[in-house]
C-alpha cells in the first residue's frame, strides 16, 4: 500500500469518509431548507445494493451478501404498488384471453 492516499481501492476509512461527507451534506442541505428526504428514501435501496456489491468485490461476503439482501428487500417494499399494477393488469388480459378462447363442448 502507498502512502500519500495513493491507494486507488475503497477501504473502510474511505467508504466512512465518503459516507460522513454525504450525511454531513445531507444535514446541511436539511438546515438551508433543501429538503432530499424522498430522493434519498427512493434512492438509499440502490445505495445498500452498491455497498453491497462493494463489498462483496472487496471480500467482506457477509457484509456483502447482508447490505444486498436488505437492499432488495426495501426495493420490493418501494415498488410493490407498481408490482401490483402489472398483476392486475395481467389477471385482466388473462381473463380478455379467456373469453375470446371461450369454447363449447
Amino acid at each position: 500500500m502507498k502512502k500519500g492516499g495513493d491507494d486507488r481501492n475503497m477501504n473502510g476509512k474511505s467508504a466512512l469518509g465518503a459516507i460522513l461527507v454525504i450525511i454531513g451534506g445531507l444535514i446541511v442541505l436539511d438546515f438551508i431548507g433543501i429538503s432530499l428526504g424522498s430522493i434519498i428514501g427512493f434512492l438509499f435501496p440502490f445505495i445498500l445494493i452498491g455497498l453491497g456489491i462493494l463489498g462483496w468485490v472487496n471480500n467482506s461476503k457477509i457484509v456483502g451478501a447482508v447490505l444486498t439482501v436488505v437492499g432488495v428487500i426495501m426495493l420490493f417494499g418501494k415498488f410493490a404498488g407498481f408490482f401490483m399494477l402489472l398483476l392486475a393488469i395481467g389477471m385482466i388480459v388473462w381473463g380478455i384471453s379467456l373469453f375470446r378462447n371461450k369454447r363449447v363442448f
